[in-house]
């Protein structure tokens, strides 16, 4: 019986809304006195029953509601024989009870809008060289698959075949279609919107990226900040203590109508709501620009940052080395890059790997001899004349001669933070290459916009040099800048920050980076970094993008203020409201509700302004 009543809540609150409008009617307008009553009646009777049903199972376990205060309010009214004060309550009671939970509804929408793109199929191949349509659960690591036009992209995975353009907004947030081509990676969950491609699967089920977004989504909107907490052990006490008040008022005006009128008044509702609505709908709105918060308690110690620490590289940087300078000393300038192409496609070194992408194509010839030099570079024998690459040292080991113009050459791209490759043929240096990491683009802009939302100290940590790490404080405008940094040494530098009273978040991706993640206040991945940074921090940044931290300290912000208003509006309604029926004579039960309620919708609405923010410019 409580299970149905308690299902029908809504249908209740139509039928006593439309029984309140036929006494109102039946009173005024033919001065039926009889059928108003037994409207009323029959309405308080049916709003009162699924509110008493929730106050009985509060009380179960041991927990004074705001379900009992209006169940003791009606029944008390119902006693003096007040039956329209009976009727109005339960009605607004209910009616804010479904606007609550509508509005509610609408803040998870975006996670709501996440499992909704969850793909539920895929086309997968099968033993004949058929794609065959199986269930997701279905796809298993290595298998093959087939994406069409317009379909979801099943799995994390890497294009085999094909060519097309996807829309990976439910991933980046970005609205822009991403060409992709063979040996592209491809997201659970987006969309194919032209073209046809066959994938390999690399991660299915909980383990696409998609699927962690779900997860991390779903977890922090679960969870609760330390300010809910407090609202819930100030209930927990607040609520009997409006019990006490108001039998205390009725011993002394032994006026049992004002006793009533106190708890309805003293209901904390909007106290009690405004809180979780501002957190849920600060978290939608990071899942939707990108920006994963994990829990309502990252948003208080976030929105109270004082210092910023980032790892350098693949965090400020992109983390991919490349050429950034060069000088050519010869005349057969592709003669010679052709040689060098040639040699440094012998090696896996990050640095071959570089000039390899930077000269790109061209012609290549036979190398013979290699030797490589441990610390140096390779000398080898190309076309029959002997190419040497490497560093410094290696040319004054081959007794290649250094003009002056190539000794500032190399002093000014050292300055700049290059690691060196020099090539030298038949003992002549013929070209000089300087290659270093690259800052992320639009990374200068976005720190500046974190100072601006009160950011004091801007700190990069790096195992690199100190001079490559002072290079990249002073392009970016960093506060402090340390280089040569194990990740014990970032840990108990972030201790010492903590030590001094700072909150401090630390921003990186990598396996060393989990120890400072996991210790600071708030641990920020980029979320193309491992797995390990990923878990062990509160914010991530999807598909490692930058320009996001900006709105998600801002978003921070503005949800910590937005609880701050809640909760100023909800305690001043009631003190109002309180205050109303000592000092004034035109405060009753129902004006009393109809304003409490309105307080939880206002409450309400002015937590989802949160769904609609974006970082001003």
């Amino acid at each position: 019986m409580q299970k149905f009543i308690l299902g029908r809540k809504n249908h209740i609150t139509i039928v006593s809304a439309i029984l309140i409008i036929i006494a109102f009617v039946s009173k005024l307008g033919f001065e039926n006195e009889q059928i108003a009553i037994w409207a009323l009646v029959i309405a308080s009777i049916l709003g009162v029953s699924p509110i008493a049903i929730q106050a009985y199972q509060a009380l179960k376990v041991k927990v004074v509601s705001i379900d009992v205060l209006v169940t003791i309010a009606v029944i008390g009214a119902f006693i003096v024989r007040n039956y329209e004060e009976s009727a109005i309550v339960t009605f607004l009671f209910l009616f804010g009870a479904y606007l609550e939970q509508r509005t509610l509804n609408k803040t998870r929408s975006a996670i709501k809008e996440l499992t909704q793109m969850a793909p539920e199929s895929a086309l997968k191949k099968v033993e004949n060289g058929e794609f065959e349509e199986v269930e997701i659960d279905e796809v298993d690591v290595g298998d093959i698959l087939l994406v069409k036009t317009g379909a979801k992209i099943p799995v994390d995975g890497t294009v085999l075949t094909g060519e097309g353009h996807i829309n990976e907004a439910s991933i980046t947030g970005e609205a822009v279609p991403v060409s992709k081509k063979k040996d592209s990676g491809v997201y659970a969950g987006t969309i194919l919107e032209n073209g046809t491609i066959q994938i390999t699967a690399d991660r299915v089920g909980e383990d696409t990226t998609f699927g962690k977004i779900i997860e991390l989504v779903e977890e922090a909107q679960d969870s609760k900040s330390e300010a809910e907490r407090f609202i819930d052990r100030f209930s927990k006490y607040y609520t009997p203590a409006v019990l006490v008040l108001s039998f205390i008022v009725w011993i002394f005006s032994r006026d049992i109508e004002l006793a009533i009128t106190m708890l309805v008044l003293g209901c904390p509702g909007a106290l009690v709501i405004g809180v979780p609505v501002s957190n849920v709908a600060g978290i939608g709105n990071g899942a939707r620009h990108g920006v994963l918060l994990k829990g309502s308690e990252v948003i208080s110690d976030f929105s109270r940052l004082d210092t910023m620490v980032f790892d350098k590289t693949g965090t400020l940087t992109i983390g991919n080395p490349k050429v950034a300078d060069k000088e050519i000393y010869a005349d057969n300038v592709y003669e010679v890059l052709g040689y060098l192409a040639s040699v440094e496609k012998e090696s896996d070194h990050p640095l071959a790997k570089a000039v390899v992408e930077y000269i790109g194509d061209i012609k290549l010839y036979t190398v013979e001899k290699t030797d490589v030099v441990k610390g140096g570079g390779i000398v080898a024998h190309v076309e029959g004349h002997k190419v040497a690459v490497g560093n410094v040292a290696l040319m004054e080991q081959e007794n290649i001669l250094l003009s002056e113009k190539a000794r500032a050459d190399i002093a000014r791209f050292e300055k700049n933070g290059n690691s060196l490759v020099l090539t030298s043929v038949d003992g002549e240096l013929k070209a000089l290459m300087g290659i270093r990491d690259q800052i992320r683009p639009g990374v200068k802009d976005d720190l500046k916009k974190l100072k601006k939302l009160g950011v004091k100290n801007l700190v990069v940590l790096s195992g690199d040099n100190q001079g490559t790490v002072d290079l990249v404080a002073r392009e970016l405008g960093l506060t402090e800048a340390h280089g040569h940094m194990l990740p014990e040494d970032k840990a108990t530098y972030i201790k010492e920050l903590q030590e001094k009273g700072q909150i401090v978040a630390f921003v990186g991706d990598g396996v060393n980076d989990s120890p400072s993640l996991a210790l600071a206040q708030i641990g920020i991945a980029m979320g193309n970094g491992t797995d390990v940074a990923i878990e062990t921090s509160d914010v991530v940044l999807m598909n490692s993008d930058f320009s996001r931290l900006p709105h998600a300290l801002g978003l921070t912000k503005a949800t910590a203020n937005n609880m701050l208003q809640n909760i100023i509006i909800a305690v001043g309604v009631v003190l109002v409201l309180l205050a109303s029926v000592f000092f004034s004579e035109w405060m009753n039960m129902s004006i009393g509700m109809l304003v409490h309620e309105a307080s939880i919708l206002v409450v309400i609405l002015n937590g989802m302004r949160l769904l609609r923010y974006k970082l001003r410019k």
